[in-house]
């Protein structure tokens, strides 16, 4: 909840600091003041009003305060449905996906530029002759090439890495933990899961992975922002084959 602050003018005394001396201060003549007409006439109206403030201070927040888009007769009913227990007017596996779809064509259009500069950054980068393109947009580049086993989708690996933004910002490496990364092949974004499925053991490439088989438009956490594409560092230690 945001504080309201109310700014006093000391009027008096801005009076006395422009009196020159010797001279009698003025009195500063009052303006009148309009009484609004206030709808709160019981503690439960001022509640009321409260708990409208919070649910719209939590929608500016996640993006969802725009008036143009916010129809209130619908937004009224649904709360009015809620709150007196009746029926709403769709499920709630469609509600979500209504809401999931929304909230990330919001993002979509906010992460924009981010998501331009890695497409130009990659279609710039395909052109060089050591960089390799998949179908799905994933480029890499084989720095070193392993004699050993390759991983499937359903195997566990073992690898160092690490990982950094379009600008250089390391945002992740497993020499930060002195231990090596051990994870399911099918349990990691999907560049990943591609990508190690062409290294052999002992291997070194470099990912450049694009926003929609990285982490999206949503990002993850602080360190990677939506819509930014990944380059890794990734040297394939062992791979743990599923009994």
């Amino acid at each position: 909840m945001k504080k309201i602050v109310f700014v006093v003018i000391l009027t008096g005394a801005i009076s006395m600091l422009n009196a020159q001396p010797g001279k009698p201060v003025p009195k500063p003549i009052p303006k009148p003041v309009a009484k609004p007409v206030s709808i709160l006439k019981t503690n439960a109206d001022s509640v009321s009003y409260v708990l409208g403030e919070v649910v719209a201070f939590a929608m500016t927040e996640k993006g969802l305060g725009d008036v143009k888009i916010v129809n209130s007769t619908a937004f009224m009913r649904a709360i009015s449905d809620v709150l007196g227990k009746k029926p709403t007017l769709m499920d709630d596996v469609t509600a979500n996906s209504l809401l999931n779809i929304y909230m990330t064509k919001l993002q979509s259009d906010k992460v924009k530029p981010a998501i331009e500069e890695g497409k130009k950054f990659l279609a710039k980068n395909k052109l060089r002759d050591s960089v390799k393109t998949t179908v799905s947009g994933l480029q890499y580049q084989v720095l070193v090439e392993g004699q050993g086993i390759k991983p499937t989708a359903v195997d566990t690996f073992v690898c160092n890495y690490r990982g950094t933004t379009l600008d250089g910002t390391e945002f992740d490496a497993s020499a930060n933990r002195g231990t090596p990364l051990i994870m399911a092949v099918n349990q990691v974004i999907p560049g990943w899961t591609e990508g190690l499925q062409l290294m052999p053991v002992g291997s070194k490439y470099k990912f450049w992975i694009p926003y929609n088989i990285g982490y999206g438009v949503m990002g993850n956490g602080p360190k990677i922002p939506g819509g930014a594409m990944l380059i890794f560092d990734v040297e394939l230690l062992d791979v743990k084959k599923k009994q």
